[in-house]
Protein backbone atom coordinates (compact mmCIF):
# COMPACT_ATOMS: atom_id res chain seq x y z
CA UNK A 1 0.00 0.00 0.00
CA UNK A 2 1.21 3.38 -0.94
CA UNK A 3 1.22 6.36 1.53
CA UNK A 4 -0.04 9.38 -0.21
CA UNK A 5 2.38 12.32 -0.02
CA UNK A 6 0.64 15.15 1.95
CA UNK A 7 3.01 18.05 0.24
CA UNK A 8 1.20 17.18 -2.84
CA UNK A 9 -2.49 18.68 -2.70
CA UNK A 10 -0.15 21.93 -1.10
CA UNK A 11 2.15 22.01 -3.89
CA UNK A 12 -0.39 21.63 -6.45
CA UNK A 13 -2.29 24.86 -4.99
CA UNK A 14 0.47 27.06 -5.79
CA UNK A 15 1.37 26.51 -8.86
CA UNK A 16 1.63 29.74 -11.28
CA UNK A 17 4.07 31.40 -8.19
CA UNK A 18 7.02 32.01 -8.61
CA UNK A 19 7.02 31.59 -12.66
CA UNK A 20 8.72 34.12 -14.67
CA UNK A 21 7.26 34.14 -18.56
CA UNK A 22 9.82 34.88 -21.04
CA UNK A 23 11.37 38.28 -21.54
CA UNK A 24 13.36 40.47 -23.38
CA UNK A 25 16.39 38.86 -22.18
CA UNK A 26 15.48 35.13 -21.36
CA UNK A 27 13.44 33.73 -24.43
CA UNK A 28 11.73 30.65 -21.71
CA UNK A 29 10.06 30.59 -18.36
CA UNK A 30 11.24 29.85 -15.33
CA UNK A 31 9.89 27.71 -12.86
CA UNK A 32 9.99 26.56 -9.06
CA UNK A 33 12.36 23.94 -9.54
CA UNK A 34 12.07 22.38 -6.26
CA UNK A 35 8.39 22.27 -6.33
CA UNK A 36 8.35 20.83 -9.71
CA UNK A 37 10.66 18.08 -8.62
CA UNK A 38 8.20 17.24 -5.59
CA UNK A 39 5.09 17.02 -7.71
CA UNK A 40 7.10 14.81 -10.84
CA UNK A 41 8.63 12.50 -7.96
CA UNK A 42 4.99 11.68 -6.72
CA UNK A 43 4.46 10.17 -10.47
CA UNK A 44 0.80 9.23 -11.40
CA UNK A 45 -0.26 9.72 -7.86
CA UNK A 46 -0.28 13.72 -8.82
CA UNK A 47 -2.00 13.34 -11.83
CA UNK A 48 -5.51 13.53 -10.66
CA UNK A 49 -4.90 16.41 -8.23
CA UNK A 50 -2.90 18.27 -11.59
CA UNK A 51 -6.15 17.11 -13.63
CA UNK A 52 -8.28 18.87 -11.28
CA UNK A 53 -6.04 22.24 -11.33
CA UNK A 54 -6.04 22.72 -14.72
CA UNK A 55 -9.74 22.26 -15.19
CA UNK A 56 -9.85 25.80 -12.85
CA UNK A 57 -6.48 27.13 -13.71
CA UNK A 58 -6.72 30.59 -15.31
CA UNK A 59 -3.60 32.66 -15.49
CA UNK A 60 -0.87 31.91 -18.00
CA UNK A 61 1.51 31.38 -15.10
CA UNK A 62 -0.80 28.44 -13.33
CA UNK A 63 -1.13 26.52 -16.38
CA UNK A 64 2.18 26.62 -17.61
CA UNK A 65 3.25 25.66 -14.17
CA UNK A 66 1.16 22.96 -14.69
CA UNK A 67 1.75 21.77 -18.30
CA UNK A 68 5.45 22.04 -17.47
CA UNK A 69 5.23 19.44 -14.30
CA UNK A 70 3.54 17.31 -17.14
CA UNK A 71 5.88 17.22 -19.76
CA UNK A 72 9.02 16.63 -16.81
CA UNK A 73 6.83 13.42 -16.01
CA UNK A 74 6.58 12.36 -19.90
CA UNK A 75 10.11 12.34 -19.74
CA UNK A 76 10.29 10.34 -16.47
CA UNK A 77 8.19 7.58 -17.97
CA UNK A 78 5.50 8.18 -16.07
CA UNK A 79 1.86 7.36 -17.41
CA UNK A 80 -1.48 8.31 -18.01
CA UNK A 81 -0.99 11.16 -19.31
CA UNK A 82 -2.68 10.39 -22.28
CA UNK A 83 -5.73 10.18 -20.35
CA UNK A 84 -5.80 13.97 -19.42
CA UNK A 85 -6.36 15.21 -22.59
CA UNK A 86 -9.76 16.39 -21.95
CA UNK A 87 -8.50 18.63 -19.89
CA UNK A 88 -5.18 19.79 -21.90
CA UNK A 89 -7.66 20.45 -24.83
CA UNK A 90 -9.47 23.47 -22.63
CA UNK A 91 -6.39 25.18 -23.81
CA UNK A 92 -6.10 24.25 -27.08
CA UNK A 93 -7.63 27.29 -28.42
CA UNK A 94 -5.55 29.72 -26.17
CA UNK A 95 -3.25 32.48 -28.19
CA UNK A 96 -0.60 32.63 -25.32
CA UNK A 97 2.89 31.54 -27.50
CA UNK A 98 4.10 29.91 -24.04
CA UNK A 99 1.17 27.29 -23.50
CA UNK A 100 1.21 26.76 -27.18
CA UNK A 101 4.38 25.36 -27.06
CA UNK A 102 4.06 23.58 -23.75
CA UNK A 103 0.98 21.72 -24.92
CA UNK A 104 3.12 21.26 -28.34
CA UNK A 105 5.81 19.46 -26.14
CA UNK A 106 2.93 17.12 -24.20
CA UNK A 107 1.16 16.08 -27.22
CA UNK A 108 4.52 15.44 -29.52
CA UNK A 109 5.21 12.54 -26.56
CA UNK A 110 1.73 11.47 -26.24
CA UNK A 111 0.57 11.39 -29.47
CA UNK A 112 -3.10 11.47 -28.70
CA UNK A 113 -4.80 11.18 -31.79
CA UNK A 114 -7.25 14.12 -30.88
CA UNK A 115 -4.81 16.45 -30.73
CA UNK A 116 -3.37 16.44 -34.16
CA UNK A 117 -5.87 18.82 -35.57
CA UNK A 118 -5.74 21.86 -32.84
CA UNK A 119 -1.74 21.59 -33.18
CA UNK A 120 -2.35 22.43 -36.94
CA UNK A 121 -4.64 25.19 -35.56
CA UNK A 122 -1.99 25.94 -33.75
CA UNK A 123 0.53 26.29 -36.03
CA UNK A 124 -1.51 27.95 -38.86
CA UNK A 125 -2.28 30.77 -36.41
CA UNK A 126 1.17 31.49 -35.52
CA UNK A 127 2.46 31.39 -38.61
CA UNK A 128 -0.26 34.02 -39.95
CA UNK A 129 -0.59 36.11 -37.02
CA UNK A 130 2.93 35.49 -35.23
CA UNK A 131 2.68 36.77 -31.38
CA UNK A 132 5.84 36.22 -29.80
CA UNK A 133 8.66 38.65 -29.66
CA UNK A 134 10.97 36.27 -28.04
CA UNK A 135 11.22 33.13 -29.23
CA UNK A 136 9.52 30.68 -32.67
CA UNK A 137 6.53 28.24 -31.17
CA UNK A 138 6.13 27.36 -34.80
CA UNK A 139 9.62 25.62 -34.00
CA UNK A 140 8.00 22.89 -31.31
CA UNK A 141 4.46 22.99 -32.75
CA UNK A 142 5.76 21.95 -36.49
CA UNK A 143 8.03 19.33 -34.33
CA UNK A 144 5.44 18.01 -32.75
CA UNK A 145 2.96 17.72 -35.80
CA UNK A 146 5.70 15.94 -38.02
CA UNK A 147 6.24 13.10 -34.63
CA UNK A 148 2.57 12.84 -35.48
CA UNK A 149 3.52 12.22 -39.20
CA UNK A 150 6.64 10.14 -38.46
CA UNK A 151 4.09 7.83 -36.28
CA UNK A 152 0.85 8.00 -38.17
CA UNK A 153 0.70 4.11 -38.22
CA UNK A 154 0.72 3.88 -34.67
CA UNK A 155 -2.12 6.72 -34.45
CA UNK A 156 -4.15 5.52 -37.51
CA UNK A 157 -3.97 1.83 -35.22
CA UNK A 158 -5.55 3.26 -31.92
CA UNK A 159 -8.16 5.17 -33.76
CA UNK A 160 -9.19 1.76 -35.58
CA UNK A 161 -8.83 -0.04 -32.73
CA UNK A 162 -10.68 2.64 -30.38
CA UNK A 163 -14.06 1.27 -29.88
CA UNK A 164 -17.60 3.14 -31.31
CA UNK A 165 -18.93 5.96 -29.34
CA UNK A 166 -22.85 4.56 -28.75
Amino acid sequence: MQVQNISIPQNISQLGQGVSLANSRRNYCTYNEQRTNEIVNAKEDALPYIDSFLKTANTEEQILDALQILDKMLDKGVKGIDKMYPSLARFNNVTSPNIQVMLAGIYRKTLVPDAFGPLNKMFLRQTFMPNSPYFDPTEEIGGAIMEYLKNRSEINKSIINKPAAV
